[in-house]
C-alpha cells in the first residue's frame, strides 16, 4: 500500500461524520458493542478487554452545520459540546451504545449529565482522574474508577473480563503508542518526509478504527515512507500546543505548513500518545495503568499539576527535544483550561528566549488566511532574527 493510498484513506475517514467504518464493524458480527468517548484520554484497553471498539468523538469538524445543539449550550463557550449534540440528535450516533466522558473541564462533565437526559436508553459514563499522584491515594482512585468503568462495561455485554484479556488488550495498545512514538520520531528528524497533515490524518484514524486495523494502517505508513524520498525546504521547526480536546480543521494545518512551518511536535489526538512508556502487561492491569497514568502521561491543561514547576515542564523538554525554533499556542476559542495555561506556558518560553505566537480558532473555522500570514510572519521572524 502506497502513500496516497492510505492518506486517501484515512482522509475518507476523517471526513466521514457518519462513522462508517464503526457501523460496518458493528454489524459484522452479532452482540458487537460500540462504546464513543470524547478526546483528550480514557483508558481504551479496558473497552477492548470488554469487546468493543473504542471510537473516538471529536465534534462535527467542519462538516456539520451546528443547529440544534445551540440551543443547549451558551455561545461562549467552546464548540466541541455542541456539535457532539449535534451529531446525537441527527442521528450520526444512534448506533453507538455508550459513551464516556473524560475528566477535561467543566464544559464536558455537564456535557455528560444532559447526555444521560437525553439519551437514557444508553450507557453513559463521565470518567474522573487523580487530582493526588500519590500511588496509595491517586492511584487507589482511579484504580477504582477503572473498575467501576469495567463493572459498567460488563453489565452492558453481559461478558465476563478477566485480567488476561485486560493484560492482552494493554500489549496491543502499547504496540499502537510505539508505532505512533515511531512515527513522531521519524516526523521530528525528517518532517519534510512525513508531513504534519498526513501524521494527522493517520492519528485520527486510530479514533474510528479498531487498533490492530489501526497499528497496520502505521506499519504500512512507516514502510512506505522510508522508501520515497520527498523535497526539503528550508522551512523552520517548530511546536504547535493547546490543541489538545477540540481539533482544528485539517486546513488549519495545512495552512502553517503552507507558511514554511516545520511541526516536529503537537498535542493533536492525545490519546494515541497519553501514555509515554510501555505499560506492563503481565500483572495487576489497573496497578500497571493507574502508575503510567500518575507518573508516565503526558502534561496538558486538561490534567492537574501539583506544583508551579510542573506547568510548561514538558512543552520546554519538546522544544530542546525537536530542536524547535519556536512555539505556536493554537487553542480553540473559549477553550478555558488551554487558555488559562497559555499565559504561563508564554512566560516560562519567554524566560527561556524561546520565540511564541498564539492564535485562537474553532473546529468549523474555513477562513485560514490570516492564519497563514500570522505562521509566515512568524516562520520568516526566525529565520531572519533567530
Amino acid at each position: 500500500m502506497g502513500i496516497a493510498e492510505i492518506v486517501e484513506r484515512c482522509e475518507r475517514l476523517h471526513e466521514d461524520i457518519d462513522f462508517t467504518a464503526a457501523r460496518e464493524w458493528k454489524a459484522a458480527e452479532p452482540g458487537r458493542r460500540v462504546i464513543g468517548y470524547l478526546p483528550v484520554y480514557v483508558p481504551e484497553e479496558i473497552i477492548h478487554a470488554a469487546g468493543m471498539l473504542p471510537l473516538g468523538i471529536t465534534g462535527g469538524g467542519d462538516q456539520m452545520e451546528v443547529i440544534h445543539g445551540d440551543a443547549y449550550y451558551q455561545s461562549y463557550i467552546c464548540r466541541i459540546p455542541r456539535s457532539t449534540i449535534e451529531l446525537g440528535i441527527t442521528g450520526r450516533l444512534d448506533f453507538v451504545d455508550g459513551m464516556i466522558f473524560p475528566s477535561i473541564c467543566d464544559v464536558i462533565r455537564n456535557l455528560s449529565g444532559m447526555w444521560k437526559l437525553m439519551f437514557p436508553d444508553k450507557y453513559v459514563r463521565y470518567l474522573d482522574v487523580p487530582q493526588n499522584y500519590r500511588d496509595d491515594i491517586g492511584g487507589e482512585f482511579y484504580r477504582n474508577e477503572m473498575r467501576e468503568l469495567l463493572a459498567g462495561l460488563e453489565a452492558l455485554s453481559g461478558r465476563r473480563v478477566s485480567d488476561d484479556d485486560i493484560n492482552a488488550s494493554i500489549r496491543v495498545y502499547n504496540r499502537n503508542r510505539e508505532l505512533v512514538r515511531t512515527l513522531y520520531a521519524l516526523r521530528s528528524d525528517q518532517p519534510w518526509q512525513v508531513p504534519t497533515t498526513e501524521l494527522y490524518l493517520l492519528s485520527r484514524a486510530g479514533l474510528v478504527l479498531p487498533v490492530e486495523e489501526h497499528n497496520q494502517l502505521l506499519e504500512a505508513y512507516l514502510e512506505a515512507v522510508q522508501s520515497e524520498q520527498r523535497p526539503r525546504r528550508d522551512n523552520c521547526r517548530i511546536v504547535v500546543n493547546g490543541s489538545f480536546c477540540e481539533q482544528p480543521p485539517l486546513n488549519l494545518i495545512k495552512s502553517i505548513e503552507m507558511a514554511g512551518c516545520y511541526v516536529v511536535d503537537d498535542d493533536y489526538v492525545q490519546v494515541n500518545r497519553w501514555l509515554k512508556r510501555e505499560v506492563p502487561s503481565d500483572g495487576d492491569p489497573f496497578e500497571a495503568l493507574a502508575s503510567a497514568f500518575l507518573h508516565h502521561s503526558a502534561d496538558t491543561a486538561a490534567k492537574y499539576a501539583e506544583t508551579e514547576e510542573q506547568v510548561g515542564r514538558q512543552l520546554l523538554e519538546s522544544v530542546e527535544r525537536n530542536r524547535a525554533e519556536g512555539v505556536i499556542f493554537a487553542a480553540p476559542s473559549f477553550c478555558d483550561p488551554a487558555l488559562l495555561w497559555r499565559p504561563m506556558l508564554a512566560d516560562k518560553l519567554s524566560r527561556k528566549g524561546i520565540p511564541h505566537i498564539s492564535f485562537k480558532y474553532s473546529e468549523n473555522a474555513g477562513q485560514m488566511a490570516p492564519i497563514r500570514e500570522q505562521a509566515g510572519t512568524f516562520a520568516d521572524s526566525l529565520k531572519l532574527w533567530s
